[in-house]
């Protein structure tokens, strides 16, 4: 694992493309996948990654032989003590290989550090494989919740995990 710094915002943006194309297929529009992620993820990770770099959170970076493999994007902990785990991607081709499991250790361990009581993130209600991967490592659904991505409506699930 390593912080992402400034110069990574081309292979975050990269990684998340990726991802997404992988995992959003048959559940966002392939107009957006195919003609509009690329720029807007871009544009996301331009705004987002010099706040997080200035405090407002820690993006990492999971390496496998020096080969960046996935990342995840951590937010300091809210007003609640709870740390947002606002994406965590692993390249198609290392789901499996443990660095999912690698970088929510490292998402546990961060947000302890900062006297978090929780972790959350948000799950696509229809992302199964999610679904099961984070309930599979202990997280509780908290909430159905109403979300607007990639100009449709759907919904995605809440989901904690307790630091106590």
């Amino acid at each position: 694992m390593r912080d992402a710094t400034l110069g990574d915002h081309d292979l975050i943006t990269s990684m998340h493309v990726r991802s997404w194309m992988s995992v959003y297929r048959g559940i966002l529009p392939d107009s957006y996948l195919d003609r509009e992620m690329q720029a807007e993820r871009a544009a996301h990770w331009a705004t987002r990654l010099p706040e997080l770099t200035q405090g407002a959170g820690r993006v990492v970076i999971a390496l496998h032989d020096d080969e960046a493999v996935g990342f995840t994007c951590l937010i300091e902990p809210d007003a609640h003590g709870s740390v947002l785990v606002d994406n965590l991607h692993a390249l198609p081709e290392h789901k499996g290989l443990g660095t999912g499991t690698a970088m929510l250790a490292e998402a546990i361990r961060w947000a302890r550090e900062r006297g978090a009581r929780q972790l959350h993130l948000s799950v696509l209600e229809d992302n199964a494989a999610a679904i099961g991967f984070y309930e599979s490592r202990g997280w509780r659904r908290e909430a159905r919740e109403a979300d607007h991505l990639a100009g449709i409506d759907l919904f995605c699930f809440r989901y904690v995990f307790p630091l106590d």
